[in-house]
């Protein structure tokens, strides 16, 4: 572990292979901004090490032995070890997605992502923002909701409960284009762009989102706008 500035973002390392905790690592040190404090080669040991350490964000990897990465990740946000987590998977991983999303993780990214990928989830993670491509934004939800709603056509009603729709009653109509385009995966700037407003305005209507929603990063927003009925499986292809 180099020596970095004292705001440097501190970054935990979470797999339960070596090369892969070693690769990442090296990835992270060869940041100016960033640098590695801990590693952990499963979920119930990162929760032990970040007790101590209270990381910046977590790289956290979803099979493990003892804990896996979404019941660490869990546990971590609720303990408020860690401030932020990103999962690091693999295509095979991609059930978990979802699983991670609603455990609080604010950032995906592949094992085979490359270092700049990586400095940007960190970054992203770090500042209250949620790096995900958003192709697998909704190739994802648009597969487990599905699933989990029993349709296979995308047209399935969505059971709407009265949390969830008071939460919509209380969102603007301006707060309504931006949770959709939020589902949509839609980058800030984009939104920005979209909506005719300033990214500074994006913000501010994303953290009143979070807020009436009950959420607490831009994908789990995405996931209550599928589970509330505020868009449904397919509405995103025109299926």
């Amino acid at each position: 572990m180099t020596e970095q500035g004292s705001d440097a973002i501190r970054v935990m390392v979470v797999d339960d292979q070596r090369m892969v905790r070693m690769g990442l690592g090296m990835m992270v040190e060869a940041e100016s901004d960033m640098t590695v404090v801990g590693e952990a080669g499963d979920g119930a040991e990162a929760v032990a090490l970040a007790a101590s350490l209270r990381p910046d964000v977590v790289l956290m990897d979803v099979r493990m032995p003892t804990m896996d990465g979404i019941t660490a990740t869990r546990t971590l946000l609720e303990a408020d070890s860690a401030g932020a987590v990103v999962i690091v998977t693999t295509f095979d991983d991609e059930e978990y997605l979802l699983d991670g999303v609603r455990a609080g993780a604010s950032g995906f990214l592949l094992k085979d992502a490359g270092a700049d990928l990586l400095a940007a989830a960190v970054r992203s993670a770090h500042g209250g923002d949620t790096l995900i491509a958003p192709s697998m934004t909704r190739a994802l939800l648009e597969q487990r909701l599905r699933s989990d709603l029993g349709g296979e056509d995308g047209v399935t009603e969505t059971p709407v409960t009265p949390e969830a729709a008071a939460a919509l009653a209380t969102l603007s109509p301006r707060e309504r284009d931006v949770l959709g385009a939020v589902a949509r995966g839609t980058s800030n700037a984009d939104i920005a762009r979209e909506l005719w407003l300033s990214e500074a305005t994006v913000k501010t209507h994303i953290s009143s989102v979070l807020s009436k929603t009950g959420t607490t990063s831009r994908v789990q927003a995405a996931v209550f706008a599928y589970e509330s009925g505020f868009v449904r499986p397919g509405w995103l292809t025109g299926a």
